[in-house]
């Protein structure tokens, strides 16, 4: 027992003393490199931490899913089928009824809309509660844009319909964003489409382009279920079923001459709109918004940009900036003269930007210098390989060997150069082209040319361009021979050119150079090479200087002492 107490107490001893030793072992610590962006954001004002979206709720709202799942639904769905779920006919009619009331839309009960109603309800439930954050985020807007152009606030709920608020959401014959607009018709409503922008996508813009689309159609047909089928279909599409009908109006009436699509794409849009209304009687708990549309801001951008730069200058993700700005292809900000581009961000992120924004411009100017100059790098390297390849078959065909001692290394050479940047001035009533130049220290001469101005006319509220001339510092590179490490020695040339060394160094400078001339020895100098130093003396090639030294390369060293003779 003794003995086993002793073995375990030698046990714990000893486990203890391996636990002080790891102790004492103190693992090196690596300070992080501080970069130029870190140093800048450092100076940043009003730098705080924003309520930005989580990226699992930024992922769930962005998912694709939603808006897959309502263009299968109203292609392949046959709302004359009868769907099993429990609600009550006459139940539904009553709440229809309500609706109908307070609508300028005519929601009468119908056995398809009740199919429709029932087969959302069974089968989409949770995507419309996830949906319904999205509603929390997109819906003041949309009602802020319909009550201007005095519309039915209802119609917020064809947005669901037609992309499951989705920004980006494309269709398989090429409509995209909330509102589904195809490239001609998009542009047919003032909405710029081009390599980098898409406004198609832009909430805002297309919001305010299917407002006017609905109004004008409201002018034709002068009924908005049949305003939604044309916004579908096509008003001559809704012409020909009425006319196929014999004249008939009524959306219902005409349904059965309409395309398979449309004729689910206005029954869908009612069920959308009751299943909203009634979420609470149905035990539906919508998905909460992180972030509403009217906690974030726009500022007007005046230098390209892509968003992982602003991702880096602001502290926020690259997909919370592709989810507010789904307006740019390919997450990249253009800059373009004349042309005015926004940036959408949380409002704390805007004071961010705004207070901060030219050191922003300042760090951007800055990466555009590095990308320069590693091109630059890349194309000196390039060259250096060719001539490199070049040199070595030179050499093949040559008795002599290529001179590769001399190393070069790349430095960066500071320059001075101007950057002319455009800033706007907007004319004031009564003011004159010369008050202006003035006012911004230019020429008359100078902004009549930047603004293409002929005379001396301009208007009250007219932008015109003001230049301006700034000096930067820009990085050059030049390729220089790269200094190598000498080995110590007293050189002859230098202990005869310097008789300002005490007497004693004197003495050994003078032994040592006695002794180099008697051996006849060759002390190597910078940029040497074993050719160039055979040129020196007639008699000696390149071989006989390599077999007395035991030179078994070309490779030498500045201050390497090489025999020559004996």
């Amino acid at each position: 027992m003794k003995k086993f107490v002793v073995l375990a107490f030698g046990f714990f001893l000893s486990n203890g003393m391996f636990a002080q030793e790891k102790q004492e072992i103190t693992p090196t610590l690596f300070t992080p490199k501080v970069t130029y962006l870190d140093s800048l954001k450092a100076t940043f004002k009003n730098h705080e931490t924003s309520t930005c979206i989580d990226e699992r709720w930024l992922k769930e709202i962005s998912d694709a899913t939603l808006s897959n799942e309502m263009f299968f639904d109203i292609e392949n769905m046959n709302i004359d089928e009868k769907v099993a779920y429990d609600l009550d006919t006459e139940l539904l009619k009553k709440r229809l009824h309500k609706l109908d009331v307070q609508s300028p839309f005519i929601i009468e009960y119908n056995p398809a809309l009740e199919n429709v109603i029932k087969s959302f309800l069974k089968n989409r439930s949770k995507s419309f509660e996830r949906q319904m954050a999205l509603a929390e985020y997109y819906f003041p807007l949309f009602e802020e844009k319909l009550s201007k152009f005095n519309l039915p606030l209802e119609i917020k709920y064809l947005a669901i319909v037609e992309s499951a608020l989705q920004p980006k959401a494309k269709s398989r014959v090429g409509a995209g964003g909330l509102w589904q607009f195809m490239p001609a018709t998009g542009k047919q409503y003032k909405l710029n489409i081009t390599t980098y922008v898409d406004e198609r996508h832009d909430p805002i813009k297309s919001t305010e382009a299917a407002c006017q689309y609905m109004i004008n159609m409201y002018e034709i047909f002068g009924d908005w279920s049949l305003v939604l089928a044309s916004y579908n279909c096509g008003p001559g599409n809704v012409s020909k079923a009425i006319r196929r009908s014999g004249g008939k109006t009524d959306y219902w009436e005409i349904r059965k001459y309409l395309p398979k699509e449309t004729a689910n794409y206005v029954p869908a849009f009612l069920a959308t709109m009751y299943i909203y209304e009634f979420k609470k009687e149905h035990g539906l708990v919508p998905h909460k918004a992180q972030m509403t549309y009217f906690e974030t801001d726009t500022v007007m951008v005046k230098h390209a940009m892509t968003f992982k730069q602003l991702s880096d200058l602001l502290d926020i993700s690259e997909e919370q900036l592709e989810y507010l700005n789904p307006i740019y292809k390919s997450k990249y900000i253009p800059s373009i003269d004349n042309e005015y581009f926004y940036l959408r961000l949380p409002k704390n992120k805007i004071g961010i930007f705004v207070s901060n924004e030219e050191k922003i411009y300042g760090y951007l100017v800055y990466l555009e210098q590095e990308k320069i100059r590693n091109l630059q790098l890349a194309q000196i390297r390039k060259r250096d390989s060719i001539a490199k390849q070049d040199s070595i078959a030179v050499a093949s065909n040559s008795k002599f060997k290529v001179d590769e001692n001399v190393e070069y290394e790349e430095v960066i050479k500071k320059r001075t150069k101007e950057v002319v940047s455009k800033n706007y001035y907007k004319v004031k009533k009564g003011e004159t082209l010369s008050e202006i130049a003035d006012k911004n220290n230019v020429s008359i001469t100078n902004l009549r040319q930047w603004n293409k101005i002929k005379g001396s006319n301009i208007n009250a509220g007219q932008s015109l361009v003001i230049q301006t001339t700034k000096k930067v510092t820009v990085n050059e590179v030049v390729k220089k021979p790269k200094p190598k490490t000498e080995i110590v020695e007293p050189q002859v040339e230098d202990a005869v050119a310097e008789n300002t060394t005490k007497p004693a160094e004197n003495k050994y400078s003078d032994a040592k150079s006695k002794l180099e001339v008697k051996e006849d020895y060759y002390i190597v100098q910078k940029g040497d090479s074993i050719f160039s130093i055979t040129r020196k003396f007639p008699n000696l090639t390149a071989d006989d200087l390599k077999k007395k030294n035991d030179l078994k390369s070309d490779n030498i060293q500045p201050g390497m002492k090489l025999k020559i003779q004996g």
